[in-house]
């Protein structure tokens, strides 16, 4: 987008419609009468009352414990200098946005007319009450270390001002994994900084304590090197001098053989020249917005085996400080903390560090068109769209302020902390949760019949740090093990085996094994010795024969062939389980009301009405084993009977009649429209009599194959909802089979399924 079409798309979204980009929301009940008169006059007075008796209970019955307030004086706006308190308007609105984004915080942003630092200070000071934290913002330095020192002196709530401490740990963490990578020790590192304002302050205090050396730190501003001869170092620039060298030494000399450059100052004032002296595979970081000190191209270039990172989102490595603020606010304001301290800030670096080194989740890879981010050179920070952040970043700066003792309601089960913080962002993930922890209670062995995929090893690498199965890889040997060391996948203690090409012994023995099974399983089904033989080297046949011999206790397979290739073994060798008369599926759609169960969305194509109350009562019997009761609609066109005609509202009426015979006390009814099924209020309003009457659906069962896979298929694709399955139901024993191009998200979370389903 050219820079005048920037500028006019930028002023239409901030004025079309509602100006501006926040607004206040009630979280309360305001329907009737009843209800206002308890959020005010005369109920209100109630918590006033609890409150002036016992000043923390303002947490508990107001929204102070999750308010930031967000200000400025609008001194030093972006990049573009002093534009007043209401120009900075715009961008205060925008970081309470992203507060809200990214970690469910809620703000007021305040713009202050004054530049006196006193009166800022005073300002803030009797608005104490009313927040639970406090986010500076675009003020000038030296005023601003002022105005925070003395702010987090005074108060006892979090303050943070993130332009100088935001940029720092973010950098810190890119910093640390960049070192790691190119295997330089920090504390020998010659580190250049140019930019002497508070964020390039900020950093370096923050490189210094992670381990960066004062000696090996050398500091410009826009009048040269911060030397100790200069009689014109205000602010903190003193703490930086670095005598070491002549005063005059220029920027172009002083790069000479250094291993880091930190940008935090302007455009284009690096060429790709001047990098070409500097130490073997050098770090660099143009931090300049929007036009880094040297470009991306350029730098790139010059010196092909530098890591290099911005703070732009259209090249690798951006320092985004969305990375960090909203976070660790979040972890400090989680456990009361009184400030944001020095090893609440140094957690945070250190989480984001180590969650770039993690397998990136397939929803990061795909909003930023690569399919395969590893940690790398162009991949040293996490991706400011990764939804692990919430549940990393805060939970290490919630506990870094309970070890610092400045925590007042520290946290005790970390588990349901961290479920919490998803379900923060409407992600309901409670179920996924529970597939997790019960799968870790049993360790199984999964194996996998299509180990020669990408996705399928990242989530394997998932699966054996989360501790969730024991997984056995099936495919080509060398293969596997290429496309590992490809992606960076380490898996040293898991088993790959290959039907086709043996490498022992024992595994041509058991191959032997699995074709006599295989051959007395079907010879009376016209299977000759040869076919069993051929049958065995596939991966879905053998993997079959794996769980069917106990060699392992559940299969996966499917990514990356067609449905019945793996069915159809699934069936000839393990087969369905006793009183079982038709195998069936289930979906389940990850809504922000919770899991729906959709089924049969694999299957079956013709079924009468006794096959869909068997397939119901596999369906609840699944549901049940996730701790959800069951409430069951059968879905079709018609309500009741208000369609005489077509086939398929018979169907599920005479389904329903079943259902109810053989459970009376089920929550289960139909037929209905699935718009009834969901909305238990239309439900009540105009059938009182059904069993569904004030519930909502979470479990459908549909007439059809194509409508329950038409119905899965929209919900995933349309409705943008986390799809988990096909499961599949009534089988002997677990295999479970991925669609093709199941994320890794999925992936493992059917790892899970199977891995209970095992237990």
């Amino acid at each position: 987008m050219d820079k005048n079409s920037l500028k006019k798309a930028a002023l239409r979204y901030h004025s079309e419609g509602r100006p501006g980009k926040i607004e206040v929301i009630p979280t309360t009940a305001t329907a009737n009468q009843r209800d206002l008169s308890l959020a005010y006059s005369p109920g209100v007075a109630e918590p006033c009352l609890v409150i002036a008796e016992k000043k923390d209970a303002v947490y508990d019955y107001t929204a102070k414990g999750n308010l930031v307030a967000v200000i400025s004086n609008g001194t030093a706006v972006l990049g573009l200098g002093d534009l007043g308190p209401e120009a900075s308007k715009p961008v205060m609105e925008g970081k309470g946005l992203l507060f809200k984004i990214y970690a469910d915080i809620d703000c007021f942003d305040l713009e202050l007319d004054t530049k006196n630092v006193d009166e800022f200070i005073r300002t803030v000071k009797i608005l104490e009450p009313t927040f639970g934290g406090v986010n500076l913002e675009d003020i000038s330095a030296p005023d601003a270390f002022e105005i925070e020192e003395r702010l987090k002196e005074e108060l006892n709530i979090p303050v943070m001002h993130d332009d100088q401490h935001g940029t720092a740990i973010i950098s810190g963490a890119a910093l640390l994994n960049a070192l790691e990578i190119v295997g330089k020790d920090i504390s020998k590192v010659k580190i250049i900084v140019n930019g002497a304002g508070a964020s390039a302050i900020s950093c370096t205090r923050i490189y210094i304590s992670l381990g960066a050396k004062k000696e090996n730190v050398f500091m410009y501003d826009s009048k040269g090197l911060i030397h100790p001869d200069r009689d014109n170092l205000t602010g903190k620039k003193p703490e930086f001098v670095n005598g070491t060298v002549s005063a005059d030494t220029s920027l172009a000399d002083i790069l000479k053989d250094a291993d880091v450059f930190i940008g935090l100052s302007r455009g284009n004032i690096l060429n790709g020249e001047m990098i070409k002296v500097m130490a073997p595979e050098p770090v660099i970081f143009a931090m300049a917005n929007p036009t880094p000190e040297i470009s991306y191209e350029e730098a790139k270039a010059a010196r092909p085996d530098c890591i290099m990172a911005t703070g732009r989102s259209d090249y690798p490595n951006q320092v985004n400080n969305v990375l960090g603020f909203p976070f660790i606010f979040r972890g400090a304001l989680d456990v009361r903390a009184t400030e944001i301290n020095e090893s609440m800030k140094l957690g945070a670096v250190k989480a984001l560090a180590e969650l770039a080194k993690k397998p990136v989740p397939d929803i990061v890879n795909m909003a930023y068109n690569n399919s395969n981010l590893n940690f790398g050179k162009d991949y040293i920070i996490p991706k400011p769209v990764d939804p692990r952040l919430i549940s990393t970043v805060a939970p290490a700066v919630a506990k870094a302020a309970m070890d610092a003792g400045v925590a007042k309601q520290p946290i005790k089960n970390w588990e349901h902390y961290k479920n919490q913080l998803e379900l923060r962002l409407g992600h309901d993930n409670s179920l996924s949760k529970i597939i997790e922890n019960k799968a870790k209670q049993e360790l199984k062995k999964v194996v996998f019949a299509d180990a020669e995929n990408v996705s399928v090893l990242k989530a394997v690498q998932q699966v054996v740090e989360e501790k969730i199965a024991i997984p056995i890889l099936l495919g080509n040997i060398d293969t596997v093990k290429r496309m590992m060391e490809e992606n960076m996948i380490d898996l040293p203690n898991v088993k790959i085996l290959d039907p086709k090409n043996h490498i022992s012994k024992a595994d041509e023995a058991t191959f032997e094994k699995y074709v006599q099974l295989f051959y007395e399983k079907r010879r009376r089904k016209g299977l000759i010795l040869a076919d069993a033989r051929s049958f065995m080297t596939t991966r879905s046949s053998y993997g079959a024969m794996m769980v069917e011999t106990g060699a392992a206790d559940a299969m996966i397979g499917g990514q990356s062939r067609k449905f019945a290739d793996t069915l159809k073994p699934a069936l000839q060798i393990i087969g369905p389980r006793e009183g079982v008369k038709k195998v069936a599926s289930v979906h389940i759609a990850m809504t922000k009301q919770g899991p729906l169960f959709l089924a049969d969305t694999a299957i079956n194509h013709f079924l009468d009405a006794e096959d869909i109350a068997d397939i119901t009562e596999l369906v609840a019997e699944k549901v049940r084993q996730f701790n959800i009761e069951p409430k069951i609609a059968m879905v079709t066109y018609s309500n009741f009977g208000s369609v005489s005609k077509g086939k398929s509202g018979a169907l599920m009426r005479k389904a329903t009649e079943i259902v109810h015979e053989r459970h009376p006390d089920w929550i289960a009814d139909g037929e209905m429209q699935a718009i009834f099924a969901v909305n238990p209020d239309l439900m009540q309003k105009y059938y009182p009599f059904s069993k569904l009457a004030g519930h909502r659906a979470n479990t459908l069962i549909f007439p059809s194959l194509s409508s329950a896979n038409l119905a899965y298929n929209l919900l995933g694709s349309v409705g943008e909802l986390d799809i988990i399955g096909p499961i599949i139901l009534g089988m002997k024993k677990p295999v479970h089979i991925l669609q093709m191009g199941a994320t890794v998200r999925q992936i493992v979370e059917m790892v899970g399924i199977a891995a209970i389903d095992a237990q």
